[in-house]
């Protein structure tokens, strides 16, 4: 799109009707730069946009985006104005919101204050824990081999626990908690703008509250929030993912449809659980409304219902899933061997893998292909079959998540079958 005639707002209304593909998963052509939405109000977009506010005599972020993108950033809102960043509110902690503090810090100024909520700390803490498991999931997630996760993070000057009201020039910063994505999320009401600034509560396609890969998310609460929110009257959203939103009536009910689309999965989620059914009967049972299927902000491109039904079950049953022979269960390795003796070898798994994947039963296939490889890990031949079926699985989603574990998978094998002969 060319940057000299880009119109916010015309941009915007192409992403709602679909004419425009701009989300967390796919990032449109947004112009560059920060780009007014009114009067000392900007928004600079990228994987973790950054909002920008102008008002009595400084600058104003919530949120910060990404490492790879914090000199850009900086450069971007400097050309905005000269006038000095004070403050910046993260909306939570994770990366792709909280890394553009560096060349802001480093300014011979005033180092600005930071603002967010009081668990972002305990985030921190746990990412330097986990440093390695985030590596590994992040590549897999994102495609992303050389990616590695941070040991250093700009920890906030300044917390909260519930709400904060943040008074600066003429504009009002009310801050409030919520949970959805994570348990540390921050959202920001101006009334003065009659903007809202939700983070990552809405990411333009179905919220990421079951990411497999992930800690526990909260489905039940992200649609409590929505329905706040949409209770303030916004005029204007600005998500830290994907475009903005225009106008009261296309706010309202973009968020309370999709606390729809949840309040749905959750209750039909507790419904079977407090019946008794099993995990199993409810991940192939559970399915979000039909009648929001065709809605541009309720497509599962980067999360999906099944992935959000088990954490749900995770955040109320457990892990025991109803099924005594998970309780304790035999290795892997020596219920994949079992398996191929009875099936006369771990060819034959593999063979019949294949034959599955032809005919359409590709999540059987996913498991006869596993089984095979895990009776025999070091036959090429096998790991052929697997690395096939795990390409087929990836070419059928539509998740990024999905697609990221199966092409992965797919990959480990094809790198198994170039070191045999």
């Amino acid at each position: 799109m060319d940057t000299m005639t880009f119109s916010i707002t015309d941009y915007a209304d192409q992403v709602w009707r679909g004419a425009v593909d701009d989300s967390i998963v796919h990032a449109g052509k947004a112009g560059s730069g920060v780009s007014e939405v009114v009067d000392g109000v900007g928004w600079f977009p990228g994987f973790g946009n950054v909002i920008t506010f102008r008002t009595g005599g400084e600058i104003i972020l919530f949120d910060t985006g990404n490492p790879w993108a914090a000199e850009t950033l900086h450069q971007a809102v400097r050309a905005w104005s000269r006038l000095p960043v004070t403050t910046a509110v993260f909306s939570h902690g994770h990366i792709d919101h909280v890394f553009g503090m560096g060349p802001f810090d480093a300014q011979d100024t005033p180092r600005p204050t930071v603002l967010a909520h009081e668990k972002i700390g305990e985030r921190f803490d746990r990412y330097l824990l986990t440093g390695g498991y985030n590596s590994v999931i992040n590549q897999r997630q994102f495609q992303a081999p050389d990616l590695t996760w941070p040991t250093e993070y700009r920890r906030p000057d300044l917390t909260y626990r519930d709400a904060m009201t943040l008074n600066r020039g003429e504009l009002t910063f009310e801050l409030f908690h919520v949970r959805g994505e994570t348990d540390d999320a921050t959202v920001a009401w101006i009334p003065e703008h009659r903007i809202l600034c939700p983070g990552d509560m809405f990411i333009w396609v179905t919220p990421n509250c079951g990411n497999p890969q992930k800690v526990q998310r909260y489905p039940r609460e992200w649609a409590v929030a929505l329905r706040r929110m949409a209770a303030l009257g916004a005029e204007i959203m600005l998500p830290s993912h994907g475009a903005p939103v225009f106008g009261a009536d296309r706010i309202r009910l973009a968020l309370t449809e999709t606390a729809e689309w949840l309040e749905s999965l959750v209750q039909q989620t507790l419904d079977g659980l407090n019946s008794g059914a099993r995990l199993d009967d409810l991940i192939h049972s559970v399915r979000p409304p039909a009648h929001l299927a065709d809605r541009v902000y309720l497509q599962a491109k980067y999360d999906e219902p099944e992935f959000i039904v088990r954490n749900l079950w995770r955040r109320y049953a457990g892990w025991y899933d109803g099924n005594p022979a998970h309780l304790k269960p035999a290795p892997e390795a020596r219920l994949a061997i079992a398996l191929a003796d009875l099936a006369g070898g771990a060819t034959a798994l593999a063979d019949a893998a294949r034959r599955c994947v032809d005919a359409g039963e590709l999540r059987v296939a996913g498991h006869l292909a596993e089984f095979a490889v895990q009776a025999a890990p070091g036959d090429a031949a096998v790991h052929a079959a697997r690395a096939e079926v795990n390409e087929a699985r990836a070419e059928s989603e539509s998740s990024l998540m999905a697609r990221g574990i199966f092409t992965w998978a797919a990959a480990e094998s094809r790198r198994q079958c170039d070191d045999k002969p």
